[in-house]
């Protein structure tokens, strides 16, 4: 199995450089890209695609790192990615949750997600992966058989997730809703329910498919569903959400690239470019495919129109599950 050390030094590389060194000569004359910020810990799918970025970047030579911001699930670092001076030197590869969800979950954030920051481009989209471990009985092999034993088994009807108020949170409670069952969310602001499935403290999880395939094709996992439009390549025997009888399961997250909001038309024009032309090239497909996310690369002005998709979306998703956090 490819190894995170392995998977970001893959070829991706001199896709990133080549196109990047354009973007320096044209959109910066004195100053570079210094940081990509993260606002989760290592090891998350989030961070490694971060990695795979700086490690393309490096190839070139620039001072460009990962700047790991964890905490308030990616909160933080949009708070520090606001404060940033406006020059291109800070940028943040954040997840759709934190850009179309959290406005609609939290009272008061530290930011304004649609007024704060400049939407450069997208670069990658990944399906959810609804996976159960030892905790549920081996008869448990679909969707539907696993919304019986929860309702069954209301007081092990436990499902994990990396971050509450998330995309991936908010596919559970609409599990729930679908099939009238009482569904604990746990978040773990992290990959680390995996365990807990593992020792089978709780009996689901809800993760990309990168995140759970090493685990699911290790059997330690059975797979149930994933919520994208097509079976996963990587579980080709494993239905989508709408085959398995629940379409409004059915949704993709996206990672995309922001800047401060004042940030120059010129600069969000050559950085969105650079990163459209690198993820459209073979070398960046195949590297994305074994983390189990598609290349997406929008322009600023399409990624607008996703943006406003998706948060027209999960309002009335959020409004109707009650869901109110503690800060």
């Amino acid at each position: 199995m490819t190894t995170r050390r392995e998977f970001v030094s893959l070829a991706c590389g001199g896709a990133f450089a080549s196109c990047f060194a354009g973007f320096r000569s044209q959109a910066q004359t004195s100053r570079t890209v210094t940081r990509l910020l993260v606002g989760f810990g290592a090891g998350g799918a989030i961070d490694v695609v971060a990695r795979l970025l700086v490690e393309a970047m490096k190839d070139d030579g620039a001072p460009f790192i990962v700047d790991n911001r964890p905490g308030a699930g990616g909160r933080l670092a949009l708070g520090v990615l606001k404060a940033s001076p406006a020059d291109g030197t800070s940028m943040i590869l954040v997840p759709a949750s934190n850009i179309t969800v959290f406005p609609h979950v939290y009272k008061t954030l530290a930011y304004d997600a649609r007024n704060d920051f400049a939407p450069v481009s997208t670069v990658c989209s990944f399906p959810f992966l609804i996976s159960v471990g030892p905790m549920v009985p081996p008869e448990v092999t679909t969707l539907a058989d696993f919304t019986t034993w929860c309702r069954a088994n209301p007081k092990l009807a436990t499902y994990g997730t990396a971050a509450a108020g998330s995309m991936l949170h908010f596919t559970g409670v609409t599990l729930a809703k679908a099939d009238d069952f009482q569904f604990v969310h746990l978040p773990y602001g992290g990959p680390n329910g995996i365990q807990d499935l593992i020792a089978g403290r709780i009996a689901a999880t809800i993760y990309p498919v990168g995140t759970a395939l090493p685990y699911v094709q290790s059997g330690v996992f059975r797979a149930l569903a994933t919520t994208g439009p097509q079976r996963s390549p990587l579980l080709v025997n494993v239905p989508t959400v709408r085959e398995a009888g629940y379409p409004t399961l059915e949704g993709t997250e996206w990672f995309g690239v922001f800047v401060p909001a004042n940030t120059s038309a010129e600069i969000v024009k050559h950085l969105s470019g650079a990163i459209r032309t690198a993820i459209t090239k073979d070398t960046c497909k195949a590297s994305f495919g074994k983390l189990a996310v598609d290349a997406l690369g929008l322009t600023p002005e399409d990624f607008k129109q996703l943006i406003k998709s998706d948060f027209e979306r999960w309002g009335p998703i959020v409004q109707a599950s009650g869901f109110s956090p503690e800060d």
